[in-house]
């Protein structure tokens, strides 16, 4: 264990390596799920794939590859159509409100976006485009006449949100023109049955109309064929896209009669014809590396991430989004050509509230901006992290939230923390100790820790978030029974040598916690470097807490939660 009478953070093993030893970093695209700019998000959404997505970055970052996170603001979706309409504003003013909002989130949760962005850009605008003639000249697109919903009343077609029925798969009496919330199949608004236009809220007709169509159906089979070749996805995901796929493709809608979205790039259907919003988003994982490259001065950057071969992308969304980004998305990559298909598409499943699933749309759930103001950012991220419904539903209350918060976050870390700062400021000044006479248990522990850090790369590396949290969690748990075992509260009163040794070991122990936990909890991981003195940089790997230098002040880290104000504050709500 490196000298005699000193502790190393390398325990009995010899020098701890950083994860990545490759001598070129691993280039990692985290592409996270755009949200409609039309109303405030809810905890849903946190869970489902925003959280996830950080905690995995922060996670590549500290392992030394280079991650480029992007996402951005869904500006052009008839969900911000409907609700322009019902306050008789223009579209834009909507997205104009709800984006900064947006930033908002991200700031204040510590969600650590390379470029978070919009698709009303004129960036944005280019590359669908470019995307679209790509495609017609491919082959892939063609021209069809087909009838659409019309509302005679309104005097417009009717965009696929504009129309509500029932589903004729499950029979859900709610679902909408362009999917079912309750069974997750994608619709066409002709699938419905009773339709009804949100429009007027009479019954709408059928009137031809002509759009551009793609060739879906002709990637059934490649699509299987690459389905095939993934490795470790999450089984509700590589199922339900294989099974979509079994099932059969139709050629889909490419166009739509809409006037608010991105314009064709040729003019043979006429006026009034947007990009469909369905495939013009997705493009956005593909634009936003481009805009963020022009931003860093280097417009060619962003062909890392999308043409070498051997670079990797990870798409983190919700279980409804699964078709659009393990088949749709895939699709259009192989109609386009040339350009990475994903890696992983670690969906997640949903958040549920009283057994219900959470709905911006449908007001189910929460706003997000009630946690931020009841929760500190940490907090929440470890409660969240925790319940993460990775394989199947998580139903969430504040009271369940809460509890992971008192009795695990703050019991088991926090006060692990402010303890063992506190006992070195009141035995040795401050002073970390040098220690003496380290034994086999000192050893075990730090061997421990190490092992440890190296599970949660692993378990985060494969998108098993919640069980590397888990794992972290248990490196705390295992430094406090040390602690207790050890009892330097007692040895102080007969033997501060080995009060030193056992000291200096919890604080390296500490150390290397933090470094486990530091993808889950980014504000507070930081404070806990500073109090040991070790600078606060990405790194995977215990950092030695030097002896003889002097802590920071014995701070707590989490305030703990009074659940009394959370019912109050739930009955105001």
């Amino acid at each position: 264990m490196g000298t005699p009478g000193t502790v190393s953070s390398a325990g009995a093993t010899g020098t701890i390596a950083a994860v990545n030893t490759s001598p070129t970093p691993r280039k990692i695209l985290v592409a996270v799920g755009w949200p409609y700019a039309q109303g405030p998000l809810h905890l849903g959404h946190m869970a489902g794939a925003y959280l996830p997505a950080d905690i995995f970055a922060r996670y590549q970052r500290a392992a030394g590859n280079d991650v480029l996170m992007v996402s951005g603001s869904d500006a052009h979706g008839t969900p911000i159509t409907i609700l322009a309409d019902k306050e008789d504003v223009p579209p834009q003013e909507i997205v104009d409100r709800y984006h900064p909002m947006f930033l908002g989130y991200w700031r204040d949760l510590g969600i650590s976006f390379d470029l978070f962005t919009r698709t009303d850009t004129p960036n944005h605008h280019r590359v669908a485009q470019d995307f679209f003639m790509k495609l017609l000249e491919n082959g892939y697109l063609y021209k069809k006449k087909t009838e659409q919903y019309y509302d005679a009343a309104a005097e417009q077609f009717l965009p696929d949100r504009y129309v509500e029925g029932k589903c004729p798969h499950c029979g859900y009496e709610e679902a909408r023109g362009d999917q079912c919330d309750n069974c997750g199949r994608t619709l066409d608004p002709t699938d419905l049955l009773n339709p009804i236009s949100k429009r007027s809220g009479s019954t709408p007709v059928l009137r031809e109309t002509e759009h551009y169509y793609w060739k879906l159906s002709e990637f059934a089979e490649p699509l299987l064929e690459w389905l095939a070749t993934r490795q470790g996805w999450r089984p509700h995901v590589i199922n339900f896209a294989r099974a979509m796929v079994e099932d059969g493709l139709i050629d889909r809608a490419f166009t739509r009669d809409i006037s608010w979205g991105i314009p064709l790039p040729v003019d043979d259907l006429g006026d009034g014809k947007r990009i469909y919003v369905w495939w013009e988003a997705v493009m956005g994982y593909f634009s936003a590396p481009q805009e963020w490259a022009e931003i860093q001065g280097d417009p060619e950057a962003w062909k890392a991430w999308w043409t070498d071969p051997d670079a990797e992308s990870y798409y983190f969304v919700g279980k409804d989004n699964i078709p659009f980004h393990a088949i749709y998305w895939p699709a259009l990559l192989m109609g386009y050509g040339g350009l990475n298909l994903p890696t992983d598409v670690p969906g997640n499943q949903f958040i549920t509230f009283k057994g219900e699933k959470a709905s911006k749309s449908r007001g189910v759930g929460r706003q997000l901006d009630w946690y931020v103001e009841h929760f500190e950012p940490d907090a929440l991220r470890y409660a969240l992290a925790a319940t993460l419904p990775e394989t199947s539903d998580s139903d969430l209350t504040e009271g369940e939230l809460v509890r992971r918060v008192n009795e695990e976050l703050v019991a088991a870390w926090g006060n692990l923390v402010n303890r063992v700062a506190s006992m070195t400021h009141r035995y040795f000044d401050g002073v970390v100790p040098s220690g003496e006479a380290v034994d086999a248990e000192d050893r075990a522990l730090l061997d421990t820790i190490q092992a440890g850090i190296a599970t949660v790369g692993e378990e985060i590396s494969a998108v098993r978030l919640k069980s590397g949290l888990a794992t972290a969690m248990s490196l705390a748990h295992a430094t406090n029974g040390y602690l207790t075992a050890r009892e330097p509260w007692q040895t102080s009163k007969t033997d501060m040598d080995r009060t030193g040794v056992t000291l200096a070991v919890a604080l390296n122990a500490i150390a290397g916690i933090a470094v486990a936990l530091g993808p889950y909890l980014p504000f507070t991981s930081p404070k806990v470097f500073a109090m040991l003195g070790i600078p606060d940089e990405p790194h995977w790997h215990p950092s030695v807490v030097p002896a003889g230098a002097t802590l920071g002040a014995a701070e707590p880290l989490f305030a703990k939660l009074d659940p009394e104000v959370l019912d109050s504050a739930d009955d105001e709500g």
